[in-house]
């Protein structure tokens, strides 16, 4: 029922800019520029020079500052679902250059979105799955650019884990380590695909890195990862993004 509301309340009242608090738009052109995709690339975790061990090639489609940050938190914490949408462009835009672009081929096969799953106190307090409910939107523009793309949520928790806001990267891995697992069913309805792992943001890698684990536990292989967004120094140099870009589908 909260969702129901929400979704309705975000589409016949008027709001602010959830960027930039511009009147009466939930989301300004200036603002949705920002989450256009122009700027996706490959990115590694700021801590780690490599991230961690086991983590696939991640794209991301902007940078985790000013409106993005804005927008990516009234989305996720404030419940502002018509931003999926815009968010959904940027996660599309990531995926494209990660793993459907050069090299993909029209024969590459399907891809399928896995969106990293919250945890269900998360889910049950926001209302939402805001990477799941991000990943319904970025199939939706992958298919419409003559990608085929789906969403499929066959990740979930296999056990509480602490919240990781003020946890150091080694921290967050021994937090998250075994906590997700593959759902009855889950490789059966990825067979043949490429599976790109799907999150709103990147920081230390280790949420992605458990879910790779988790899908490669299962005999499932990882083709990639795709963000939102991720902070500005985790971006790769463009001189040296193309043996990245060329790995992560592998």
């Amino acid at each position: 029922m909260r969702g129901w509301w929400q979704e309705l309340a975000g589409l016949v009242l008027p709001g602010d800019c959830a960027g930039c608090g511009a009147a009466r738009a939930v989301l300004c052109p200036r603002c949705g520029d920002a989450l256009s995709g122009a700027g996706a690339g490959p990115v590694r975790p700021a801590a780690r020079r490599s991230g961690p061990v086991g983590l696939p090639g991640v794209h991301a489609g902007a940078r985790y500052e000013g409106a993005v940050r804005a927008v990516v938190l009234a989305h996720k914490e404030r419940g502002a679902l018509p931003l999926a949408g815009p968010l959904g462009t940027a996660l599309a835009a990531a995926v494209l250059r990660g793993c459907g672009g050069a090299g993909a081929g029209a024969g590459a096969g399907e891809l399928v979105l896995v969106p990293v799953p919250s945890a269900r106190r998360a889910v049950r307090a926001r209302g939402h799955d805001p990477a799941r409910r991000i990943a319904l939107a970025a199939s939706g523009r992958l298919r419409r650019a003559g990608a085929p793309a789906r969403v499929a949520p066959v990740l979930r928790p296999r056990r509480r884990v602490a919240d990781q806001a003020g946890l150091g990267a080694r921290e967050r891995l021994e937090n998250l380590a075994g906590a997700l697992e593959v759902c009855r069913g889950g490789a059966r309805v990825t067979a043949g695909a490429r599976i790109v792992l799907v999150d709103d943001v990147i920081t230390t890698g280790a949420t992605l890195a458990e879910a790779a684990r988790a899908l490669r536990a299962a005999g499932l292989g990882v083709a990639g990862a795709a963000v939102v967004a991720a902070p500005a120094d985790s971006f790769v140099r463009i001189r040296s993004a193309t043996r990245t870009e060329q790995k992560s589908c592998e």
